[in-house]
C-alpha cells in the first residue's frame, strides 16, 4: 500500500481592510474565517484547505489593495456560526444546526509584511501573471495560490 503525502497548499484570503485587517488578526491571534457566502469559496475551505496551509492576507477595497501579511490555516472546516446568528450581517435563514450550509476554517496570524505587496505590483510581476486574483471578473474571497506565486509575494513583502 502506498502512503499518501499531504502537501501544504497556499491560499489568498481577501478581507476589506477597514472591516478586518492583518492588524486585527495580529491582535486576535486566531480567528474563524466567517462570513463567506459563495459556494466555490466555501468548497475551497471544505475540500481544499488543510491545517498548516499558508495564507496570503489580502486587503481589498483599501488604498492600496494588496497582500499585507501572512497567516496559516489552523483548523479543518467547521460550521460558520455567523450564518445562524440572526444579529450577524452574514445571517442565512436557511442555515441550521442540522444543515449549516456555510463553513469556515480558523486562521492564525503569522507576520505583517514590511512592505505590503500592492495590486499594482502584483500586476507587473511576470511570476504572478497567472494569479486568479488578476483574472477579469474574479471576485472570489478565497483563491488557491501556486507555490511560485506564494514565494514571490513573500519575497516582495519582505
Amino acid at each position: 500500500m502506498k502512503a499518501t503525502q499531504s502537501k501544504t497548499q497556499h491560499w489568498l484570503l481577501k478581507s476589506e481592510g477597514e472591516c478586518y485587517s492583518i492588524n486585527d488578526l495580529k491582535k486576535d491571534g486566531t480567528t474563524a474565517w466567517e462570513g463567506v457566502r459563495n459556494f466555490q469559496a466555501r468548497n475551497f475551505m471544505t475540500q481544499g484547505m488543510k491545517v498548516g496551509d499558508g495564507v496570503l492576507f489580502y486587503h481589498s477595497s483599501s488604498k492600496p489593495s494588496g497582500v499585507f501579511g501572512l497567516a496559516q490555516v489552523v483548523s479543518p472546516a467547521h460550521p460558520d456560526m455567523s450564518a445562524q446568528n440572526k444579529k450577524d450581517e452574514h445571517y442565512d435563514s436557511k442555515a441550521t444546526k442540522e444543515n449549516p450550509i456555510w463553513m469556515c476554517v480558523d486562521v492564525k496570524y503569522v507576520e505583517t509584511f514590511k512592505n505590503p505587496v500592492t495590486l499594482d505590483q502584483i500586476r507587473f510581476q511576470p511570476k504572478l501573471a497567472g494569479m486568479t486574483l488578476l483574472k477579469r471578473g474574479s471576485r472570489l474571497s478565497i483563491t488557491p495560490v501556486s507555490d511560485t506565486e506564494y514565494n514571490e509575494i513573500v519575497r516582495l513583502g519582505q
